[in-house]
């Protein structure tokens, strides 16, 4: 039983702002209600009247029906709401939907109102959806609470929505009965007082009638519980999310890594690695969910797609759309190659994508034999309607496939749409556009993928002594990076200019000479690094002009190679965050980031140098030496260790040189370490 039965599954309901006039809010709601198969309250404290069925108060209407509401709709103004759900939860309403605006989003006076609500919410322990919210839907439950025109008439489904806007809710759910997709559930958040995401995600991990669910996120308050449901969620069903705020930038450390890792990039981080599907629009958001209601993958980390064609052109569209997106589309076998062409005239393209011509009575088989080719595991077929050539929905319904099937197929209008709902309830999703079968097949192999990486097994590395909290010298982090295993330049720490020269000495040229100062975190801004030193007379100079500092660190120079960024902080909402980026201003001004959560698996770790827009610069482009994966994946997960640590701040590595043997070396440190008692609320989740 979940703790929103009371709010999803109600036995009996309470309309506080009840009205008999049309046009207002708590008439509309009333009337969205009629169909609900239990008793709904009419309560209106300032126009009772019983015997027309409106009542003063919630306890009077309680009484008169025999029966307690479980939730309590209210379409009240702000400013009495609070002591309105106090008196609905002591005559024993256990939730409550409120749906007028005029809270938080409202300025401070709304704020104080919300305040207050919280308070009850708190006080009662009565759950609260909104406010500021057009409501929620259950159509399977002939529940339909939300004033919003032709709410009603939505078919029950398997597809769940759980959005940040109430608006957003019901623009996916009638996009969604376009689609031929009937709604679980649906439900919009608005300002998440009390009911979050996470909880509406928890509720439906309990509910059987769910086979996939569309997630549309503004801001994530509570980032690692949210996470967690997803994650839980998605042993079970697919969920396929949408993060509104590409453009935000937000608040970050004062380190070069945290400015790049945004809070929209960090929340899509977070649910990819949950086991998210991540999408760029509410068009795709439909178009997967629409696929993934019908079939799921099991785990694969990289699924083969087989392309079956009955029109040259919008197949390649197909194609090169899932090409571009990293999709494998193998070349198959000899064996499959030769019964193809036995089916098929010889003027046929027969090697994936599979190029029929045009439709005809073989394409059952065609589509058979591909299914059957070892590399693949989902085909998916395009076709115009041509009912004269060959009835292509018997056909592909007809198909004994050794794979699950996607279609796309256009043609007149009305007809294709008939066509693609008789598909969609025969199990094969089917979409309109190359464009849209493209995003249901993504959505296919990312889901398997994903599962793929959530089986990963987590990676430790013993955790160095930390210096005390606060700035550390660059010469002390690099010294806990040695200990983590982490290659670091052979350096000496230098207490004034004549160690300095004894050093050079030592050493041998070319050095790097830096001052060391903790409270210095980016010391070529203030003129404190001064490379390629050779000879005496060079250091004298270069410490001439560097700023006064306590101490000199020399360093013997690296080898040139292209360099990368590689970092940890705290983000405020979830927590840990790894970043890889590339070296020099590409990561901050292409945004050329990749980022995961704390704990790192090596699977995840290895996966983020080819999320980079530049990484075939580390991958030997050009015949230079590529990076060794395996020393760079080890640095991402020993920085991961370093950030599970409470006490660890942040700490950069930047930049990280990739050496002509391959290895990388960390020739910068900036660690900040905290007091463990100070800790954010993101780490206690």
């Amino acid at each position: 039983m979940s703790s929103l039965d009371a709010l999803f599954a109600p036995r009996a309901i309470a309309v506080l702002g009840a009205s008999a006039t049309p046009g207002k809010l708590g008439a509309a709601m009333a009337d969205s209600l009629a169909s609900f198969p239990g008793p709904v309250m009419k309560v209106n404290s300032g126009q009772p009247h019983q015997d027309r069925g409106f009542f003063r108060t919630v306890g009077e209407a309680a009484t008169a029906h025999g029966v307690t509401p479980d939730l309590v709709v209210s379409c009240i103004p702000a400013a009495v709401t609070a002591d309105a759900l106090r008196e609905a939860a002591a005559v024993g309403a256990r939730a409550a939907l409120v749906c007028a605006g005029g809270f938080a989003e409202a300025g401070r006076e709304g704020a104080l109102h919300q305040q207050a609500l919280a308070e009850v919410a708190r006080d009662t322990g009565i759950r609260v959806l909104g406010p500021n919210t057009s409501g929620f839907l259950a159509p399977h439950r002939r529940l339909t609470a939300s004033f919003v025109p032709g709410a009603p008439d939505l078919e029950p489904g398997p597809v769940a929505v759980v959005a940040a806007s109430g608006g957003v809710n019901h623009a996916l759910a009638f996009a969604l009965a376009e689609a031929g997709v009937g709604l679980r559930l649906g439900v919009g958040l608005g300002n998440s007082l009390d009911v979050t995401e996470g909880d509406v995600l928890r509720h439906l991990a309990e509910d059987d009638g769910v086979r996939a669910v569309a997630l549309h996120v503004e801001t994530a308050a509570d980032g690692r519980r949210l996470t967690e449901a997803v994650r839980r969620l998605t042993d079970r069903v697919p969920v396929v999310a949408l993060v509104v705020g590409r453009s935000d930038i937000g608040d970050f450390a004062r380190s070069h890594t945290g400015a790049l890792a945004t809070s929209w990039r960090v929340t899509r981080t977070a649910l990819r690695q949950a086991g998210a599907v991540l999408v760029d629009d509410e068009r795709d958001l439909v178009d997967a969910v629409t696929a993934l209601s019908r079939v799921r993958l099991p785990a694969n980390p990289r699924p083969g797609i087989g392309l079956v064609t009955a029109q040259a052109g919008p197949g390649l569209l197909l194609t090169d759309d899932l090409r571009s997106h990293g999709i494998q589309v193998p070349p198959l076998v000899e064996r499959t190659v030769k019964e193809l062409r036995e089916l098929l005239p010889a003027l046929t393209y027969l090697n994936n994508p599979v190029d029929t011509g045009r439709p005809s009575p073989v394409l059952t088989q065609v589509v058979e034999r591909v299914s059957e080719d070892p590399g693949i595991d989902v085909t998916a077929v395009y076709g115009l309607l041509e009912p004269t050539a060959v009835d292509l929905p018997a056909a592909l319904t007809a198909a004994r496939t050794a794979t699950p099937l996607v279609a796309v197929v256009g043609g007149p209008v009305e007809q294709a749409r008939r066509t693609r709902r008789e598909l969609g309830e025969a199990g094969i999703p089917c979409a309109a556009t190359p464009a849209s079968g493209s995003a249901m097949v993504r959505a296919l192999v990312e889901d398997a993928a994903a599962r793929t990486r959530r089986e990963a097994v987590l990676t430790a590395t013993a955790a160095p002594t930390l210096p005390p909290p606060g700035p550390v010298d660059e010469h002390t982090a690099k010294g806990v990076l040695a200990d983590l295993g982490i290659r670091t330049p052979v350096r000496r720490v230098c207490a004034d200019p004549a160690a300095a020269h004894a050093a050079l000495d030592e050493l041998g040229g070319p050095v790097v000479v830096k001052i060391l100062d903790a409270e210095i975190l980016h010391k070529t801004e203030v003129g404190g690094v001064q490379v390629g030193i050779r000879t005496h007379e060079e250091l004298a100079e270069a410490i001439a002009r560097m700023p006064a500092s306590p101490a000199l660190l020399v360093e013997q120079m690296a080898p040139a190679g292209p360099e990368l960024i590689v970092g940890v902080r705290r983000d405020p909402v979830f927590g840990p965050v790894v970043a890889l980026g590339a070296g020099g201003t590409a990561a901050e001004i292409l945004g050329d980031v990749s980022l995961r959560l704390v704990p790192l698996s090596g699977i995840e770790a290895h996966a983020m140098l080819d999320e980079l827009a530049t990484r075939q610069m580390f991958l030997g482009a050009r015949g230079a030496t590529p990076v060794d994966r395996a020393r760079l994946t080890h640095v991402l997960l020993a920085l991961a260790s370093l950030a599970a640590d409470n006490s660890v701040a942040e700490c950069e590595i930047n930049p990280l040189r990739v050496l002509p043997d391959g290895d990388v070396v960390a020739l910068d440190a900036v660690l900040i370490v905290r007091d463990p008692r100070d800790q954010g609320g993101s780490d206690d989740a």
